[in-house]
């Protein structure tokens, strides 16, 4: 299977040919263009080439909940995204804390052949925080996990979050927090403030998530460790991040779609598509979310992409799940947000969407190689995009089972128009093809 995606701008640089086949960049530049033979031929002109997206943070719900998404309805969301690799959260039924449990989720990805999926297994028994998952054993099996969360939950056990970061360390592991203590955070509804007193909604409070960071960020100095900080919300907790770095502590942070784009006014609609935890914060908190991105203080984009059914999202705001879909928008997010106003360029989005997202994962070499440069001999793990595209998020057209996105009705800047997973087509002209295995 070979490609030519002819007149592409790699990173949105200079226009170039680019030729893929057996799984790999086999030529660039005018030799692509005498290589090609009977390639099948890509106008790539006003397209930038990204390396393949990679996402540290999804949620497929498998097994367990197939009503609101599976693996394979997950994969095919990923790719129209953008996304060649995914890393799937381990809050699933029963929880992915045992070597079976991942090594499940890890063949149900290869069978659905999108995306490659890794994995996340937890960090306790069952979420509950009381004791240590099979960390060694999950690290050990076919799915070879290294990065282990709680999402969903917080390691709120300091002694029990020290043990998980002593441990990884024997397999180059990092352990992913959902920083939220649970104290603070005890029936609330959307963030603490003028907003939540005026609707009458129970607050969550900033410090709820600062103060886990800050105790982790010190865990991780002290024991000599790695420690990822999930969907960062706040301005204290960018502040926090940036404090640690300063030290050269060993810690990075994530930043998702929502809390790039969205306040904590969207609340004032009782619409529980925008109930999210963390929830949606202030403008001022989502300014210095994006300036965290802009400066590099936080190093990723994670979609966090949390599907749930019409029942758990389609009733009172009290009663709604926490959570909203994010692969198909995440590109266009941080399209419109970041890139259009100057603050990101498109080699800025490879390196918060794929490079440094695999290297984070630990993904970044091996058979199954992701985020790479766009260079000759390198796996053909590539995704076009139409900056200049402009489109309307319909939610119903996605390719996600369930359809809680934020975003229904929304104009974005820039679109996906393909993308190839080891050369291999999996969307083009900006839809799935028809190819599900690899």
């Amino acid at each position: 299977m070979r490609h030519l995606l002819r007149g592409v701008a790699p990173l949105g640089g200079e226009r170039t040919d680019v030729l893929l086949a057996d799984g790999v960049i086999v030529a660039i530049g005018a030799d692509a263009s005498r290589e090609a033979g009977s390639a099948t031929v890509l106008d790539g002109d006003g397209l930038v080439a990204l390396p393949g997206l990679v996402d540290l943070h999804t949620h497929l719900r498998e097994p367990g909940r197939e009503d609101a998404e599976t693996v394979a309805s997950g994969s095919r969301a990923a790719a129209l995204g953008g996304y060649t690799a995914v890393h799937a959260m381990a809050n699933t039924s029963p929880v992915a804390d045992t070597a079976g449990v991942v090594e499940q989720v890890w063949r149900l990805g290869q069978d659905a052949g999108r995306v490659d999926v890794f994995p996340v297994g937890a960090v306790s028994v069952g979420l509950r925080g009381e004791q240590l998952a099979e960390l060694g054993a999950m690290a050990q099996s076919a799915a070879r996990v290294r990065v282990f969360s709680d999402d969903g939950m917080c390691v709120h056990d300091p002694v029990l979050m020290r043990r998980a970061l002593e441990y990884v360390k024997a397999f180059d592991g990092v352990v992913a927090q959902h920083a939220q203590e649970p104290r603070l955070t005890q029936g609330a509804q959307m963030h603490e403030g003028i907003v939540s007193a005026e609707l009458g909604l129970a607050g969550w409070p900033a410090v709820a998530e600062e103060s886990i960071v800050a105790r982790d960020v010190l865990l991780a100095q002290h024991v000599g460790s790695r420690v990822h900080v999930l969907h960062v919300s706040t301005a204290g907790s960018v502040e926090i991040v940036r404090w640690a770095k300063a030290r050269g502590i060993a810690v990075t942070a994530e930043a998702t779609p929502h809390h790039l784009s969205l306040t904590d006014e969207r609340a004032r609609g009782y619409d529980p598509l925008f109930k999210v935890n963390p929830p949606l914060r202030t403008a001022e908190d989502v300014e210095a979310v994006r300036a965290g991105l802009a400066d590099g203080t936080i190093d990723v984009v994670g979609t966090d992409h949390a599907p749930h059914t019409r029942e758990d999202k389609d009733c009172e705001w009290a009663a709604a799940a926490f959570g909203m879909t994010g692969l198909e928008t995440a590109l266009g997010i941080v399209s419109t947000t970041m890139v259009a106003t100057g603050r990101l360029t498109w080699a800025d989005v490879a390196r918060v969407m794929s490079t440094t997202p695999a290297r984070i994962g630990r993904v970044a070499s091996g058979p199954h190689a992701h985020g790479r440069p766009l260079a000759v001999g390198e796996p053909a793990n590539v995704t076009l995009v139409d900056p200049t595209a402009r489109w309307t998020v319909d939610p119903s057209r996605h390719a996600s089972t369930s359809r809680n996105s934020p975003y229904g009705g929304t104009e974005l800047t820039g679109r996906v128009i393909a993308t190839f997973l080891r050369g291999r087509p999996t969307v083009l002209d900006g839809a799935l093809t028809e190819e599900e295995h690899a």
